[in-house]
């Protein structure tokens, strides 16, 4: 009998202590790694009596046993990345300061961090020369996340604003920094402050009232550190790990006579476990206008659509009766590009044909074509609010979390994901999402529509339709083919079928 092929898992290690309680440290580390589809691997650094109500005690290994752990587990389980939580004892900070300063080089691992210098219970493991073992640890940390109190403590600075104590933190360091707000005095909306070298933006989320938080802050690092392994940006790896906290939050259960733990379900995929993403005002131009617009609904679907570059591309295709084609001219100088998109727009008249302007919304909006579909660094110069007051429909890109939760916010008419599919069609600073991840951005999209871009072909159109997505762009897959206008009939055909496929599926 053949071997049977199985995908194998990215490995994520904790290093942090067990909690005998089962909701928090090490338990709830390696729950929050599976449930996010990682094997986790762990390298204990103290052992704690705790229950529900109390925290009794903890001992710590001794450093040799933990420098063990870490050196056996990396002889043959290399982490992708690496969550450290509860450390103890001053000497194990130290030891994992000099076996990362060794072996992260080499191996290219990204080290999250929690920062653990208390307990919800009251027991206070904050003293100062394990405070300064922290401040030195942070230059091999890719991210720290200490909620306000430890920030303070850590900084040295607990008047100073929060801005000016992330600053004073890592100020020798390249560490970005998420501030956990769930102790701020807000009743109904917490908010968190990621600070990464060059960026800054809050995700703010409605707090969720419930006994059951034992681990909150041990399930956040985990689910970030399982978004690294799996290659997501850090800021992506947050905002997943935000959503998935609130969803583990909200199905919490009790345990004992005191705070009950997390429910640890999977991935994220409803919206609206996710957070709301806002920019100081005085960053928003750089990010784009987070106003919300009333922008035109698409009432019919999108199916497929073809993405041409001239008006001759579009002629060739026009006796086929597309509904939908965007125009994306890159080439030409302004007089002969608005030449080309009066023509277009007259021809989408005469032929009822939805016809999206890529990227030139002022001659979008000037010679009335149906909608415009911008990429992200077109939000921060287009004026959405003349596309919206004009009735322009509107297309956004979107190519992780972040962008979408930002593109969403701003209600466009549909949001494109991708790129799905390595393409030679133009540069691409991102690296392919794959099917997974498309599904994963669909699933989070259902009360807008999608569209899906990238190296779709006729080979690869089934499985991004099963995706869940309501449409789907394609590129080269008509215009570089050799006969274009029967491709573009058949994966019309195609596409039609696979919807219908699906729905019956779904619907059975």
């Amino acid at each position: 009998m053949p071997e049977q092929h199985i995908a194998s898992k990215p490995i994520v290690w904790t290093i942090a202590s067990s909690d005998s309680g089962g909701g928090a440290g090490i338990q709830a580390d390696l729950l929050t790694f599976t449930a996010l589809g990682c094997h986790g691997c762990s390298a204990v650094a103290g052992v704690s009596a705790q229950n529900s109500m109390t925290f009794n005690v903890i001992e710590a290994v001794s450093p040799a046993m933990l420098q063990s752990q870490l050196d056996c587990l990396l002889s043959d389980m290399p982490p992708a990345a690496i969550k450290i939580g509860l450390i103890p004892d001053e000497q194990l900070l130290l030891l994992l300061r000099q076996w990362l300063e060794k072996n992260k080089p080499r191996h290219s691992f990204r080290v999250i961090a929690d920062p653990v210098l208390s307990t919800s219970s009251g027991h206070n493991f904050a003293s100062g020369r394990l405070i300064s073992r922290w401040r030195n640890l942070l230059p091999l940390l890719d991210l720290i996340t200490p909620n306000l109190p430890e920030l303070a403590l850590l900084s040295g600075m607990p008047d100073a604003a929060i801005s000016a104590q992330v600053t004073q933190l890592v100020q020798h360091a390249k560490t970005a920094v998420l501030v956990k707000g769930g102790h701020s005095t807000s009743d109904d909306v917490v908010t968190d402050q990621l600070f990464e070298k060059d960026s800054y933006f809050e995700l703010k989320h409605q707090r969720i009232t419930t006994p059951h938080t034992h681990g909150t802050g041990c399930v956040l690092s985990a689910a970030i550190a399982a978004g690294c392994a799996q290659d997501y940006p850090l800021h992506d790896a947050v905002i997943i790990a935000t959503a998935y906290l609130q969803q583990a939050l909200e199905h919490g259960y009790p345990t004992g006579n005191g705070a009950g733990c997390m429910q640890h379900h999977g991935w994220p995929s409803e919206y609206r476990y996710f957070p709301q993403l806002h920019w100081p005002a005085d960053y928003r131009a750089q990010q784009g206008c987070m106003q919300q617009f009333s922008f035109a609904s698409m009432a019919v679907p999108i199916g497929l659509y073809p993405v041409i570059d001239s008006v001759q591309w579009l002629k060739r295709l026009l006796p086929l009766e597309p509904d939908v084609i965007q125009l994306r001219i890159k080439d030409g100088s302004e007089r002969e590009v608005a030449q080309q998109i009066v023509q277009a727009v007259q021809l989408s008249r005469d032929y009822k044909l939805r016809l999206f302007i890529n990227d030139h919304w002022k001659l979008a909006i000037k010679y009335g074509a149906y909608g415009v579909h911008l990429g992200q660094q077109d939000l921060a110069t287009a004026d959405l609010k003349a596309i919206a007051d004009a009735g322009l429909h509107l297309g956004i890109s979107t190519h992780n979390y972040l962008e979408l939760l930002r593109a969403r916010q701003l209600k466009p008419s549909y949001v494109a994901l991708g790129h799905i599919f390595a393409t030679q069609t133009k540069q691409m600073q991102s690296k392919p999402q794959g099917v997974k991840r498309l599904k994963y951005y669909a699933a989070i999209c259902q009360d807008i529509p999608t569209v899906a871009i990238g190296g779709i072909d006729a080979q690869k159109l089934a499985a991004v339709v099963g995706s869940g997505v309501d449409g789907v762009a394609v590129v080269s897959a008509i215009t570089e083919h050799s006969d274009p206008e029967r491709a573009f009939m058949q994966l019309r055909q195609q596409f039609r079928q696979y919807k219908l496929e699906a729905h019956y599926a779904y619907s059975t």
